[in-house]
């Protein structure tokens, strides 16, 4: 007679691992199922935190070669060991992998080692095993996107995970693709020696993010040392002896060039992953992305089956993924687990970092919502000088009639830290004036949050 349990759970990542936390927090019996040899997914074993651990170190190598001066500080014969940089990086996802694994013993979650496939509603088998369950959710996560003609291999022609595990720094590493993990993966080489170059189809890097943030984030990872092939498509990569040859052509059309490159770095964008599931035989449906269509409670068209975090709708982010899996988990038990979609904090980890919540100018525009916009510049802001990191400003956007803020956007220092003051504020509905009323300690970054609500009224008070 095979196991039984309330919840199945596929897939341990952001989403999956706590929604199995939080389901086995409200007393029901969870099982998750993990293919790899650690909990965590993409994002704790090859994706946010290895990443994140890379840029913090090669922040600091950078630093003490290049700023340290400033500070009067004066380091002679600094040279890099990235082979002990890379070994840090495993130490901290060993971890955090580690962390989650204790938290599932602690909460008396079983682990399905295995690659899951749901077999018919309410039945999951892994490792050749059958299991019985009331619930399943599926939360397999993305998978790189590919690219016609660029064949990945992880060592000369890589993606994210690749790019994390190089053994040398690159005399000149491409990212194609000007989204937020090419730019962060591309700061990060390029801090330890690299020449980066970006390919972007499109007129502009990060297009989803709010257009003069954008226009003043390429200037400044310009005067850092990129260089940008805006408007440009990949149609063929050939490996050399030498290295890469990339064919390059204009997105309109037009002659193509050849740009040589000793590491590619593909990253333009991540799908749904479902594959071996079983979705075909159970008829879960899925959309023209691949995406696992579901309803507002995250239910599929079978029911008991549903789905959460980068296999539907929705930005493909580890927070927006834990949320969805808290909300689903309550919801089982009679709850009302809600995710507001309209107040999800968007990072990109350079430096300086860029972060945006809610609405950005061009699409407060095209849906005709009359707004009010205040600036203000880190360049102003006290705490910035003492730092030495004076690039960028808080933009805060309010509605012209009511003062509610509909969205901010922050270049600067600390940027994804300091997004999360206006996203508490626009969940509990705050006007611009709330942020501006609400006492900011000095000498402190998030000062230049408040200058900028006070900018919304026309009022700030430090330029």
């Amino acid at each position: 007679m095979s196991e039984s349990f309330d919840v199945i759970v596929i897939g341990a990542g952001p989403g999956g691992y706590v929604c199995a936390i939080r389901a086995a927090q409200l007393g029901l019996k969870v099982a998750c199922v993990e293919k790899r040899d650690t909990l965590g997914g993409t994002c704790l074993n090859v994706g946010c935190i290895p990443s994140k651990a890379m840029l913090q170190s090669s922040e600091i190598f950078e630093e003490t070669k290049h700023k340290f001066a400033d500070h009067g500080i004066l380091v002679d014969g600094v040279k890099l060991d990235l082979a002990r940089m890379q070994a840090r990086k495993g130490e901290v996802v060993g971890a955090n992998v580690k962390g989650v694994e204790f938290l599932f013993k602690k909460n008396k979650i079983t682990w399905l080692k295995g690659e899951g496939r749901i077999t018919a509603p309410g039945k999951v088998e892994v490792a050749g095993q059958s299991y019985d369950t009331k619930n399943i959710i599926i939360a397999t996560g993305s998978e790189s996107m590919p690219l016609r003609g660029v064949e990945v291999d992880e060592k000369q022609i890589v993606t994210s995970t690749g790019a994390l595990e190089l053994e040398k720094v690159p005399g000149h590493l491409v990212v194609i693709g000007g989204g937020v993990i090419g730019l962060e993966l591309g700061s990060v080489w390029r801090r330890l020696g690299a020449q980066v170059t970006v390919i972007e189809f499109l007129d502009r890097i990060v297009p989803t993010m709010d257009n003069e943030v954008g226009k003043q984030f390429e200037r400044m990872l310009t005067k850092q040392g990129f260089k940008f092939k805006l408007k440009s498509k990949v149609t063929g990569a050939v490996k050399t002896a030498e290295g890469i040859t990339l064919t390059v052509e204009p997105a309109a059309g037009g002659a193509a060039e050849e740009v040589k490159a000793d590491v590619v770095l593909l990253s333009i964008g991540r799908r749904a992953y479902t594959g071996g599931l079983g979705l075909e035989t159970v008829g879960v449906e899925v959309d023209e992305r691949g995406r696992v269509k579901t309803d507002r409670h995250f239910a599929t068209n079978v029911p008991g089956i549903y789905a959460i975090g980068d296999v539907i709708v929705g930005p493909m982010l580890a927070h927006k993924a834990e949320d969805e899996g808290v909300a689903l988990a309550e919801q089982l038990v009679g709850q009302a687990g809600h995710v507001n979609y309209g107040v999800i904090p968007s990072i990109v980890y350079t430096w300086p970092e860029v972060a945006s919540v809610g609405e950005t100018e061009e699409e407060l525009k095209a849906r005709g919502q009359e707004y009010k916009s205040g600036k203000f510049p880190f360049m102003a802001n006290g705490r910035a000088r003492a730092m030495g990191d004076t690039d960028g400003f808080v933009k805060i956007l309010a509605d012209k009639t009511t003062d509610r803020v509909l969205g901010a956007h922050i270049l600067g220092p600390d940027a994804g830290t300091l997004i999360a003051e206006v996203a508490i504020a626009m969940e509990f509905g705050a006007s611009a004036e709330d942020v501006a009323r609400t006492c900011h300690a000095h000498p402190t970054l998030n000062e230049a949050v408040k200058e900028a609500a006070l900018a919304v009224d026309g009022r700030a008070l430090h330029i």
